[in-house]
This record gives structure tokens, sequence and C-alpha cells, in this order.
């Protein structure tokens, strides 16, 4: 019966446009994904949500009581757990949807070679990509709900604006997923994934998560802006301390670009590597 579907589904898709590409048939993929997670990988993504609040309470309520309220940079006096939990909220979007789209991709590309068997079916390079894609939405979106259940009750979160940022958190993680995904597509040795963790942490580190960038002179706050982590921790800080003005359209555009982009790099190499 699932073979027959499908069949169907394809013979439907013959003949559009893109028909090499797209099969319509991503929601396989996220299945697959739910099963996996059911059956092993649960404690990792509980482990992903644990760590932004562990970083909130060491560095919120510990250091934090050494410093006091910090200009948030919008003209607003905050306490210094409410300047970072943005940070924290829009880092924790990065980790699962980068840890989602790299290190769990080049496994199944180069050791599983599940990639192999998707496309030996009716699915297409751009279902693939769609759908590990969305299940690293779905990840994105319990960390940003998880976080925001925690941090509300606490006070952290000032205007109303802020229940924006758990779709915000969602386009982040789907800016992540397709770029770490398109990425990814063409490495070959785990030692070129090592590369991936050497470029998180200074992004992490400068990113304005735990300080204001007026801090650094005027060259690093230049490079520090053409990230993208600043530019989600800003998307994410503007929505919850209520300062809702055109530079947030900005970096909503930056992450559509993401996202653009790392589709069409990424269908294009599974196409080049898996359909010849």
């Amino acid at each position: 019966m699932l073979l027959s579907a499908a069949v169907a589904i394809a013979e439907r898709r013959s003949g559009k446009p893109g028909d090499h590409y797209y099969a319509g048939r991503s929601r396989a993929v996220v299945e697959r994904s739910y099963i996996a997670f059911k059956s092993s990988t649960w404690f990792v993504i509980l482990s992903g949500f644990v760590e932004p609040v562990l970083y909130l309470l060491s560095f919120g309520y510990g250091v934090g009581q050494f410093i006091g309220n910090i200009d948030s940079g919008t003209g607003k006096m905050v306490s210094y757990a409410a300047f970072i939990a943005p940070g924290l909220l829009a880092t924790s979007a990065m980790n699962g949807a980068i840890y989602d789209s790299t290190w769990n991709v080049f496994f199944k590309m180069h050791e599983s070679r599940l990639y192999h068997g998707m496309l030996a079916t009716s699915l297409g390079p751009l279902d693939v990509a769609l759908g590990e894609m969305a299940w690293a939405l779905l990840r994105g979106l319990v960390y940003a709900m998880g976080f925001m259940i925690v941090v509300a009750p606490l006070g952290l979160i000032p205007s109303w604006w802020g229940i924006l940022a758990i779709p915000a958190a969602v386009l982040i993680a789907f800016g992540f997923a397709a770029f770490g995904m398109a990425v990814t597509s063409y490495f070959t040795t785990f030692q070129q994934m090592g590369l991936i963790n050497i470029a998180l942490l200074p992004i992490f580190l400068f990113s304005g998560a735990f300080y204001p960038l007026t801090v650094f002179p005027g060259w690093t706050q230049a490079l520090i802006k053409a990230l993208p982590l600043w530019h989600a921790i800003e998307l994410i800080r503007g929505l919850t301390l209520g300062a809702i003005d055109m530079r947030l359209f900005g970096h909503v555009l930056y992450f559509l670009v993401m996202i653009a982009g790392g589709l069409f790099f990424t269908t294009r190499r599974l196409n080049a590597l898996f359909m010849r």
C-alpha cells in the first residue's frame, strides 16, 4: 500500500516544474526522524534545552548580582538576566539547528548512507533537504517554548511582544539549519566537520549575548554584525524588550536570505551526489 501511494505521488508530480528535485514527500523524512527520536535521540534533544537554562541561572543570577542593571541598547535599563535571556534563546535555536543539520546529516550521507536509500525512492533532493530542516525547526520550536516557559514567570520578558520570540526562534533555526546542511553537503571527512565547532565558539562568545558590542572597537563591531547569531540575538532581544522598529525586518530578511541560499545549495549538492 505504501509503495502504491508513493508511485501515485510520483506520477502526480511527473511533468511538473522541479519534478526531478521535489516529490512532495518531505513529510516522510520528518516521520523517520521522529521514529529515531523516540528510540534513541530524545536525551540529546533534552540536553539542548537544559544548557541555556543553566547559563541563565549561573550568569544571569550569579554574575548578574555583581553587575546590576545594564543598558539594553534600546534606551531601557534592564536586569542582566533579562539582557542575556534573548541571547541564550537565540543561541539555543542555533545550536539545535546546527547540530541536527551538520553532524546528523554528515552521518546519514557518509556513514549510514541513508540518503542513498531515500533518493532511490520517489523522494527528491529537495524533499530530503526540507524534511531534515523541518525536523530542525521542530527542535527549535520545542527549545523556544520550553525556554519561554522558564523565563516568563521569572519576569525576564517585560513586553507582550515577547510571544513573537517563539516564531522568531523557529525562523532562526530554519536559517541555521539551511546554512548548516548546505555547508555539510560539501564536507567529506570527520576532520572537516571539526571546523564547525571551531567556527561556532567565537560566533557565540563575540555575538553580544553577554555584553553590548560597544565594548569592542568599531571594526570589530562591524565584523560581528555581519554574523548571523548577532542578527538572531538582536531580533529576539527587540521582541522581548518591546523595542519594535524597522531594524527587526532587516534581521528577518537576513534569515530569509540564509534559508533561500541554504535550500538552493543543499538541493544542488544532493542532486549532484546521489542523482547521477
